[in-house]
């Protein structure tokens, strides 16, 4: 038997379906390829800088725990010295957003939808945002205009997108994470400024 005469003959409407389809990117017939398309950070100006999945849990926020608090943090590292402590899968260490004392340039480490391990405390974690800020609690020249203005602008997204009160008692110092041993932001951080940049956002 003659298998090929038995197979059947594509019509010519077919071949030209199949000549069109060819010349359609990519992006648009593939699921999978399409959805790596999708803007990866949540924050429209930050720049993704991925911390490693193993120093943060993977959940579905805001529907498996609530947002409350947007948490205030200083690196006590250098803004790359950070990144790449976010990278290390020893470290067991994250946090969402990292911004830059010269210009106030946003990294996003993690999803907004996942928890960031930045807070010591796991019930903080699941219902906070943390955003560490390039600098040394002792060393004020590090909080610039740029940092106050960007970190501003980045905690007033967060907060309006989730509901969270733009307030001292739901954007919070790491110090004041109950169980903290940290200090930070620590004496220098201007609340007063801060709370008002945000609000003016």
């Amino acid at each position: 038997m003659d298998r090929e005469r038995t197979a059947p003959v594509p019509s010519r409407r077919r071949l030209l379906k199949g000549a069109a389809l060819a010349t359609v990117p990519y992006t648009l017939l593939s699921g999978t390829r399409a959805s790596a398309q999708v803007r990866a950070v949540d924050y429209p100006s930050a720049e993704w800088q991925p911390a490693n999945a193993s120093n943060y849990s993977r959940s579905s926020r805001p529907t498996a725990y609530p947002l409350d608090y947007v948490i205030v943090h200083v690196t006590q590292e250098t803004y790359a010295d950070t990144l790449s402590i976010f990278r290390d899968p020893e470290k067991q260490v994250s946090a969402h957003y990292v911004v830059r004392s010269s210009d106030g340039h946003v990294a996003q480490c993690v999803r907004e939808t996942d928890i960031a391990w930045h807070a010591g405390n796991w019930d903080y974690n699941t219902r906070s945002i943390g955003i560490e800020h390039e600098g040394w609690v002792d060393r004020p020249e590090y909080f610039t205009n740029a940092l106050y203005e960007q970190s501003a602008r980045l905690t007033a997204a967060i907060c309006t997108a989730y509901g969270i009160p733009k307030d001292r008692t739901h954007i919070i110092a790491h110090h004041e994470v109950p169980g903290s041993d940290h200090t930070d932001p620590g004496p220098f951080w201007d609340w007063t400024r801060y709370i008002r940049l945000v609000n003016f956002a």
